[in-house]
């Protein structure tokens, strides 16, 4: 080995890209590689997301329709069917406050619980939920139960 033969170990160089606009020596000189005029020959340029050359874009094309509600509340809905299956599987006995919901994996921490009237629930239970439906609080207290409000 001697000066005429070193060179970086295998891997080690990664950029093989050749330097535009270094003086007209380097063969990428003058307009770096950029074409002539346009405004992609300039510095600064930079293309409107979703531009498509002048023809009208998609965004714009697309007809539009309805609103969105920016004070929407959701609620994680939760069937009286999903209680009554809670309480044969022996998960839940006699309470079903929200700590249990969200142990259950029916409801996660930060959302609110409605529960709603489909199926029948045969157990007597003590409820707690942000809402309830009319046919939910109707079939919990025939059953005996308990409904409260959070």
């Amino acid at each position: 080995m001697d000066l005429s033969n070193l060179q970086p170990a295998e891997g080690s160089v990664h950029n093989k890209n050749k330097r535009v606009g270094r003086g007209e020596g380097s063969g990428k000189g003058g307009t770096a590689a950029r074409g002539h005029k346009g405004a992609k020959s300039r510095s600064g340029y930079s293309k409107k997301i979703g531009f498509e050359g002048g023809q009208m874009p998609l965004q714009r094309r697309v007809p539009k329709f309805g609103f969105k509600n920016i004070n929407r509340k959701e609620y994680a809905g939760i069937n009286l069917d999903t209680l009554q299956a809670l309480v044969d599987n022996g998960v839940v006995t006699d309470t079903v406050d929200f700590a249990v919901l969200v142990a259950t994996r029916l409801a996660t921490k930060n959302e609110k619980v409605k529960i709603l009237g489909r199926g029948e629930l045969k157990a007597k239970l003590k409820i707690s939920g942000h809402k309830f439906t009319a046919t939910a609080k109707a079939a919990i207290e025939a059953a005996g139960g308990e409904v409260v409000s959070l």
